[in-house]
């Protein structure tokens, strides 16, 4: 079993659960990384919770760093460069128990994988990923890096969920769709046809509501 502590990227929501996950996994945690200064020195689940990775620099070795603490993928792309950029390891996927992983599933790096969920054969997970809880993901699917897939989401045969696209809670995804990079499928959507980049797309069937502009960084 891997014994690196652990630092995790936010503590909202999605950071406690990725934390309550670690607990089930046997792996510790040390902290919570938070940049709002009003969460700085706050405890949180039990969890100290700090500024940035500053407080670690002298104790690289000791610590691998979870981006997939928070849901809004532009945000984990964010905290994967910080933590690159300052020269601190990332943690493998975390798994949870209950999640069948075939053989031959790919599985990127600081993925995160909820209860419930089933995976598929020949399914492609980048790094970065959240695939929340009672999630499907079919046979040969393909989900690029900071994708998030809300709760319930289930997702057909085929389809390719490019680079930080963000899947509302209890969408549904038709076979061989291909929703564009940084786009977002709003809560209960059923997307039947392939999505541009950068689209807010919601409804039944789901149709387009607007652009999306990417922050900037």
């Amino acid at each position: 079993m891997n014994k690196d502590k652990l630092l995790i990227w936010g503590c909202g929501g999605m950071g406690r659960e990725v934390a309550a996950l670690c607990d089930i996994l046997g792996r510790e945690v040390a902290g919570f990384l938070d940049e709002r200064p009003e969460m700085n020195g706050q405890v949180v689940e039990g969890i100290p919770v700090f500024g940035d990775l500053k407080s670690f620099e002298k104790y690289r070795e000791e610590f691998a760093v979870v981006c997939a603490g928070v849901g809004d993928p532009h945000l984990k792309k964010k905290f994967a460069n910080i933590t690159a950029s300052q020269g601190f390891r990332l943690s493998e996927a975390l798994v949870h128990p209950s999640v069948h992983i075939p053989e031959n599933t790919e599985l990127g790096l600081n993925c995160i994988l909820c209860a419930g969920s089933i995976v598929s054969i020949h399914v492609r997970i980048g790094s970065f990923v959240i695939v929340n809880t009672n999630v499907t993901l079919a046979h040969d699917v393909s989900v690029a890096s900071y994708a998030t897939i809300s709760p319930g989401v289930n997702v057909s045969g085929n389809v390719q969920i490019e680079e930080g696209v963000f899947l509302g809670t209890g969408s549904s995804i038709r076979e061989k769709v291909k929703i564009g990079a940084w786009s977002v499928i709003g809560g209960g959507a059923f997307v039947r046809s392939d999505v541009p980049p950068q689209m807010l797309y919601a409804g039944v069937p789901a149709v387009f509501k607007k652009a999306i502009v990417r922050p900037k960084g």
